[in-house]
């Protein structure tokens, strides 16, 4: 009898892990697909390298290295699948004219061919587009397509050998869409295998034109190649058809915590001291699965160690995402600041100076990512809004951390730390009127940041666990008491002004607390959509738990969700006065920035929502006004001063 098994029933029926990943995840009948075999030695077989990463790390990435096909001990081989299966899953995206596509494989045996091939279907024909060999650490291949044209939905096919095979479609960039449809995911548990069947029916439903994954796919730490196997099956039915973003985290790359510093080398997988603790080649691995089809990196100068970069930007539906590494530059803090709690990253004394821990010489996003978020802003090339990306929060909006009864102060592991440099990164994001969105923290909530003050920063959106069953938090202040300008008829108690244990400014609008992490129906773990409205300029964060049924609509999101904000607002500071009303005459709409010239600090940079636009500003004073179709290098505007609205004549612009 065909039997259909997950796989946490067959751990239970077996005692083991199951030797067939891809029906045990996908829940293919167990007893329909058998088991391939060891390959026979021969002559031509080649010697498999039983560590490939070093002799201090002999175990590292063992389930795909090696002779990866043998038993260990009474355990079976864990990617061992039959061999017109080998094409597990594959991730693009296009931008620019580039097509970019990884093909992920399970581990190949000796004999077997290097290479892939990709098909498009044009024309109802199948033709081949590219051949690419297989790197055999993380056993994937890549694609590139120059001349891209993005206007077609285009069928695709991967071939490997003879008879493995797997289809998809790369769409077309949906710029005539109203409203762009972004899915937010992150932290996938290991703790809880097997699919993620409600998740993904709701998002076939929900049908993203894009998919953002903010890291965590994997929680098997020193197996990445077997965790990101298992993620990618898990996700496949809508990663294939739609561009996706997946970037690394901590637990990714083999580590507790991450405080990347550059590069250096870490001295534990907790890494409090700063830097990646397992091999260069086994990040530069993780990194080239999770990220090589991403658009190409703005600088690709990779840091210490030859530990290569990644961040960009991709375009989707004219909405332009920042990708950021908000790990890869930050300080450690173990050795540069006091220890003020159980563990170098923890605070627990609530008498500490706050500034005492924010000293010069400490980073966050670095120097070449600031440089990134400069240019990226006043670059509008086929954007209307823009949005920026990131593993983790840029504050503390947690209380209880683990379980209910640990009450922490103050986590480093967050980007609320080192504090200048998380004013910094928003003020970067905020001059292009940006929201940000990330995940990590295992605790939905939207906050409205604060820069010098309350409210003045921009929309932050972290989205819940996949699954929460590794370290839940909540939001829970000690006094149990709402916030000035709390949310009016919020159904949650405790919204409003606080200032998270480094003391940085935050706005609670929203937060998903578990109820009974003991309970899957209550731990709070699920998803976020975000839907970009290019016409009234807003964007609606959307909070849905892991098992809702979309179908039944708004009323199955966690309770304070959806939310809309207008795109103007992610830049909340007070605004005092106007500048001339510009009237662009032979544009649709036009790029702006405004730059104070008393300081010569760009204000903003945004593109209009018409052909007439009046500058907001902040302080009275003088101000130079840039403006052009996609960058602000057309007409230049000196000397403008702020006054009230209504007061001011509409100056007539042609670019």
């Amino acid at each position: 009898m065909t039997r259909v098994l997950c796989l946490s029933q067959w751990l239970r029926h077996t005692g083991r892990v199951g030797p067939v990943l891809l029906c045990l995840l996908a829940a293919v009948p167990l007893a329909a697909v058998p088991l391939a075999t060891a390959p026979q030695a021969s002559a031509q077989t080649p010697a498999a390298d039983e560590r490939p990463f070093g002799a201090d790390f002999p175990d590292l990435d063992s389930d795909a290295t090696g002779t990866w096909w043998k038993p260990t001990g009474n355990r079976p081989p864990r990617l061992l699948v039959p061999r017109d299966q080998v094409l597990a899953f594959a991730v693009y995206t296009h931008d620019r004219g580039v097509l970019k596509l990884t093909a992920q494989l399970y581990p190949l045996m000796p004999d077997e061919p290097r290479q892939v091939r990709l098909e498009l279907q044009r024309d109802g024909q199948w033709r081949e587009a590219a051949v690419e060999p297989v790197r055999e650490l993380g056993w994937s291949a890549h694609f590139r397509l120059a001349d891209w044209d993005n206007t077609q939905s285009v069928p695709y096919r991967l071939r490997h050998g003879e008879r493995a095979e797997f289809q998809g479609l790369i769409r077309r960039d949906p710029v005539d869409k109203d409203v762009i449809v972004v899915g937010s995911l992150s932290c996938n548990s290991s703790r809880t295998p097997g699919p993620r069947a409600r998740i993904v029916e709701n998002l076939k439903l929900q049908d993203p034109d894009l998919l953002f994954f903010a890291g965590d796919q994997s929680y098997h730490h020193t197996q990445h190649t077997f965790g990101w196997l298992e993620f990618g099956v898990q996700f496949r039915e809508v990663l294939k058809d739609r561009p996706v973003i997946t970037i690394p985290d901590d637990h990714d790359v083999g580590q507790a915590n991450i405080w990347g510093e550059n590069g250096k080398r870490a001295s534990t997988p907790q890494g409090p001291d700063g830097g990646y603790y397992y091999p260069v080649k086994y990040v530069n691995m993780v990194q080239r699965c999770q990220t090589w089809h991403l658009p190409d990196p703005f600088d690709p100068a990779p840091i210490r160690r030859g530990i290569g970069v990644y961040y960009t930007n991709l375009r989707v539906g004219g909405i332009d995402f920042a990708i950021l590494e908000d790990r890869k530059f930050k300080s450690g803090p173990e050795g540069k600041i006091p220890k003020l709690g159980p563990r170098p990253d923890h605070i627990n004394d609530p008498t500490y100076d706050r500034q005492a821990i924010d000293l010069p010489g400490l980073e966050l996003m670095g120097q070449r990512q600031l440089t990134f978020l400069e240019a990226w802003s006043q670059n509008w090339e086929g954007a209307q809004m823009k949005c920026a990306l990131s593993q983790t929060a840029f504050c503390g909006a947690v209380h209880l951390h683990g379980t209910p009864d640990n009450r922490l102060l103050a986590d480093l592991d967050c980007n609320g730390w080192p504090q200048t440099g998380r004013r910094q990164a928003l003020a970067a994001i905020r001059q292009a009127w940006a929201p940000h969105v990330c995940g990590d923290q295992h605790l939905a909530v939207v906050v409205k940041h604060g820069i010098q003050r309350h409210g003045d920063g921009p929309y932050g959106f972290t989205s819940p666990a996949i699954v929460n069953t590794i370290y839940g938090r909540w939001w829970h202040p000690e006094d149990e008491q709402p916030g000035p300008n709390a949310v009016p008829g919020s159904p949650l108690a405790w919204t409003g002004d606080y200032e998270d244990g480094l003391g940085n400014r935050i706005t609670m609008l929203a937060y998903a607390n578990p109820e009974d992490r003991r309970d899957e129906m209550k731990r709070a773990d699920g998803y976020g959509i975000v839907r970009f409205h290019k016409r009234d300029r807003t964007i609606t964060f959307e909070c849905w738990p892991r098992f809702a049924d979309a179908r039944q609509g708004d009323s199955q999101q966690f309770p304070g969700w959806p939310m809309t904000v207008a795109m103007r607002d992610n830049d909340g500071r007070e605004v005092v006065g106007w500048l001339p009303e510009l009237k662009v005459a032979n544009a649709e709409s036009a790029v702006v920035q405004v730059v104070a010239e008393s300081s010569g600090e760009v204000l903003y940079t945004v593109r209009s929502p018409g052909s007439s636009f009046r500058p907001p500003v902040y302080a009275p004073g003088k101000y130079t006004v840039r403006i052009g179709r996609d960058r602000p290098d057309g007409q230049t505007l000196k000397g403008l001063e702020a006054k009230p609205a209504g007061d001011q004549d509409a100056i007539r612009v042609e670019l």
